[in-house]
């Protein structure tokens, strides 16, 4: 046995188990992630980077505890909470989730297309033809296939890397802001404290982990490598966020630029740093909005059928999984159509995206942990007393964080 582990931990077989954690942590740094921490950047420079180790614990606790969950059950969260919790819970959390899961698949289209559209292509041309893609892409008939294209497209991120390198921080202000935290009172600073935690963490990447796990095959004997790949995961994306809030706070926080999205960040770069950084930070955004496009409607589909016990995965055919593909076509149908209404008020979707998943996470959350501190369900891989701790009082912390983002709604901020 511990020579099957030694070989289980070599780089060769770390590589290999590499994806699922990786995946959709860096989903998780779509369109709004992006805008979220470019506005933490440009307005207030590096003040906010202290929040990044505290967000990369919350994402390593949730991506840890679900990768666990699927290689001890063999099973995706949504087929635990309808086994744990019954139908009805199961029947409303899913409602929340598709519907969730939409408007942020439109709010990901309009990345794609706000992104293109610096680079002189029209949404008319690109929402429809990157719709197809990502159509075909998910319709391909092989997970593996999938997670390999949408690994290559998440190496685009190296962009922010380059990008704050260009921007040339002072690196010693940015290791102390890293570590010594910088509070405010400022109503908008909490705020947007609130909204770049927030972001770091939604329903859909939780089911994501879990069922990328279980569509690997992924056992107990994989359970350290599926831990080294949440883990690593966890810290890549959060480095991402950590390069954008450098680059905007170097370059945009100085001049006094305030921007509304990550289009607006990346055009902002131009006059001051340079065309190069424009298109780096252009490239970034189309290339994460593309990644969470092509990952929320099949994990949405697959988190629905699994919860009924409906055929799915991305090797079924039309017949044998009628529903499953039927749903990501119609999201995907959906979301593109939507993007090209004129009128349509695509900040107004986005909020209620973000309620939803404001109110979903925590009990989202609260069914993952009961999930993974069951002995009936986890045997000896039950969540232990100190992760079980850590665990709720992610929960808490999340809710409260919550809470707070819609009082400061509420009031205007």
């Amino acid at each position: 046995m511990r020579e099957e582990t030694k070989k289980k931990l070599t780089l060769a077989a770390i590589l290999g188990a590499m994806g699922p954690g990786l995946l959709a942590a860096l989903s998780g740094n779509d369109a709004g992630g992006i805008a979220t921490y470019s506005s933490a950047g440009a307005s207030y420079g590096y003040q906010m980077l202290w929040m990044l180790p505290v967000m990369t614990i919350l994402l390593i606790v949730t991506q840890e505890t679900a990768a666990r969950c699927g290689c001890v059950t063999g099973k995706g969260l949504a087929s635990l909470i309808r086994e744990r919790f019954g139908v009805r819970k199961s029947v409303l959390a899913m409602a929340a989730l598709l519907i969730a899961n939409t408007a942020v698949t439109i709010s990901e289209f309009a990345g794609i297309a706000s992104g293109l559209a610096l680079f002189g292509i029209p949404a008319s041309i690109s929402v429809p033809l990157v719709a197809l893609l990502i159509w075909l892409l998910t319709m391909s008939g092989s997970f593996q296939r999938i997670e390999k294209i949408l690994l290559l497209v998440s190496c685009v991120f190296i962009a922010y890397v380059v990008a704050a390198f260009m921007a040339g921080p002072n690196w010693g202000e940015v290791a102390y802001a890293t570590v010594v935290p910088s509070v405010s009172s400022d109503p908008s600073y909490v705020s947007l404290v609130v909204a770049t935690i927030g972001t770091t963490i939604a329903p859909w990447m939780i089911f994501l982990a879990q069922s990328n796990v279980v569509d690997k095959h992924a056992t107990e004997e994989d359970l350290t490598l599926q831990r080294i790949d949440a883990v690593s995961g966890s810290v890549t994306a959060d480095i991402i966020a950590w390069f954008i809030i450098i680059t905007t706070g170097t370059v945009l926080f100085p001049a006094g630029i305030k921007i509304a999205d990550a289009a607006d960040a990346a055009l902002a770069l131009e006059p001051i740093a340079g065309e190069f950084s424009t298109v780096l930070f252009a490239s970034g955004l189309v290339a994460a909005s593309f990644l969470a496009a092509c990952v929320l409607p099949g994990v949405t589909s697959s988190a629905i059928c699994e919860a009924f016990g409906w055929e799915r995965g991305a090797d079924r055919t039309w017949e044998e999984a009628p529903v499953y593909r039927g749903l990501i076509t119609g999201i995907v149908a959906v979301s593109a159509v939507l993007v090209l209404l004129p009128g349509v008020d695509l900040f107004q979707i986005m909020m209620i995206s973000q309620v939803i998943n404001g109110v979903l996470l925590p009990v989202v959350l609260v069914f993952l942990v009961f999930i993974a501190q069951d002995k009936h369900i986890m045997g000896r891989y039950r969540n232990g007393r100190a992760w079980n701790a850590l665990t709720w009082a992610a929960i808490g912390i999340i809710t409260v964080l919550t809470v707070v983002m819609f009082v400061l709604q509420a009031l205007g901020y």
